[in-house]
């Protein structure tokens, strides 16, 4: 390779060194660990971190036998890495690539002290103790949800489990066979994790919810700021019904012009909703004890937050999400959740995710660190409405908007979320009759929508506080454009 490729690298899956620090080799061996622990990396000598100056090395006979003598010597179990030295411009350079290895951890042993590493963006830090618990279990080639609990199969119950299953597949669990083929049961009866996470009890406490619904756009306080506020505990086949419960509940129907017609739009797309939440349930990390998936509503968007970042260590938005390979941090639970058709194998899921949004400039992002991975959903229908509000009531994508086009958006965006259709459906009849022009009272509001006094006074004051009305004079009222 020479130099200029180097750059095409990704920061994380690289490291820079002016030099083999041979009184301080942990300053580079930390790396050859946490390549090693991840998916693997490049450590580059003779390049200054500080501007990526290529300023070469002077012995670069003595320097390559230095670094292979510390890694075979301070790396433990051995990693797979391969070195390789080259001349640019009269300068040596020499590339350590180290490869992702099948008995993590790699550790960095001095002084009788053993030290994990991962990556996290393009830093080598010491592997926190949920990630360490992971990489051992990988060394180990198996998953959290396969170990025994210490439970066995008198303490739990697999009831909706055993309705969903007959459901897809027509046939009922069977004790003593199914549970054991299926990985939920131990051969001595013991419950594994699998076992507990889709069971009717919900013994695993970090296995919950919590769902809230803020006012406006910023988390506050659950007392004063939540609209609604709900934590759900039980089966991971609960946790999924109950959160998208939960979504449809504080969600609202809103309108789009397409041509001469006006079409409803959901505020979010169901599926790519269903892909994340199942997504957040299967890929969670759930040796985080004292953690759990997060749903915040907001105006303006969805969030779905889990413990646990990316498997491999890297950042997600670093990557091309077309390109992300699917990566099951739980094997059982993913294949039973695939037997009840809730997800799919092929690792299209992020990118439905995002094509759920074609025809829209705001797309869904994700975040993630070494501790979470989080999607946003951007609200289709506020952003609809923000897009008239922004052009005025007359053209959206080149088609006309009327007054009652526009009434209509702003009305589904701005009333509270437990209003019913037949509400929706009255308030719409008395803009039909007044629209922006003429003025109305209460007495009005009762002949037209047939409504007792204090019913036509509610009304008035939920239109008042959801900004569709104004005061014209004391006791008459006007729709606000």
């Amino acid at each position: 390779m020479k130099l200029e490729d180097y750059e095409r690298v990704e920061s994380s899956n690289i490291d820079f060194k002016e030099g083999v620090e041979y009184k301080k080799p942990k300053s580079w061996l930390k790396s050859v660990s946490a390549f090693a622990n991840s998916n693997g990396g490049i450590l580059l000598f003779g390049i200054r971190d500080v501007d990526k100056e290529p300023i070469g090395l002077k012995n670069i006979t003595e320097d390559s036998e230095m670094v292979t003598e510390l890694i075979n010597n301070k790396i433990t179990p051995l990693p797979r890495y391969e070195l390789n030295t080259f001349k640019e411009d009269n300068k040596d350079f020499m590339e350590v690539k180290v490869g992702d290895g099948p008995k993590t951890p790699y550790y960095y042993s001095s002084d009788g002290r053993k030290e994990a590493f991962i990556r996290s963006g393009n830093q080598s830090i010491p592997a926190p103790k949920h990630i360490l618990d992971g990489l051992i279990l990988k060394g180990q080639n198996t998953t959290f949800d396969e170990l025994p609990s210490k439970y066995d199969i008198s303490d739990v119950s697999f009831t909706l489990l055993n309705v969903s299953l007959k459901n897809e597949t027509g046939k009922e669990l069977n004790e003593n066979k199914d549970f054991i083929s299926l990985e939920l049961m131990t051969q001595d009866k013991m419950i594994t994790n699998a076992g507990l996470l889709l069971s009717d009890q919900g013994l695993l406490v970090q296995s919950r919810i919590f769902c809230t619904r803020w006012k406006g756009m910023v988390k506050g306080t659950i007392d004063g700021d939540a609209i609604d506020d709900k934590e759900y505990t039980g089966s991971i086949i609960s946790l999924l019904e109950n959160a998208e419960t939960f979504i449809k509940n504080n969600s609202k129907t809103s309108w789009e012009i397409r041509g001469m017609k006006r079409v409803e739009v959901e505020e979010y797309p169901v599926r790519a909703i269903r892909e994340a939440l199942v997504n957040a349930i299967i890929h969670r990390d759930y040796q985080i004890v004292g953690s759990e998936i997060h749903v915040d509503m907001y105006d303006d968007r969805l969030e779905i937050t889990s413990p646990g970042g990316m498997l491999d260590g890297s950042f997600i938005q670093n990557l091309d999400i077309t390109k992300v390979a699917s990566m099951r941090r739980n094997r059982i639970i993913s294949d039973i959740f695939n037997r009840l058709h809730f997800m799919e194998r092929r690792g299209s899921g992020l990118t439905r995710i995002l094509e759920s949004y074609n025809g829209y400039d705001i797309k869904p992002s994700f975040l993630s660190d070494a501790s979470f991975f989080k999607v946003t959903f951007p609200n289709k229908g506020y952003i609809q409405g923000k897009h008239l509000e922004s052009v005025g009531s007359s053209y959206v994508n080149g088609n006309v908007v009327t007054d009652n086009d526009y009434f209509v958006i702003k009305m589904y965006r701005n009333l509270p979320h437990n209003v019913t259709r037949n509400t929706y459906d009255k308030i719409q009849k008395l803009f039909d009759k007044y629209t922006y022009e003429y003025e109305f009272d209460r007495e009005d509001v009762e002949e037209l929508l047939n409504l007792k006094k204090t019913r036509a006074f509610e009304i008035l004051t939920m239109l008042l506080n959801s900004d569709l009305i104004e005061h014209s004079y004391s006791t008459k009222y006007k729709f606000k454009k």
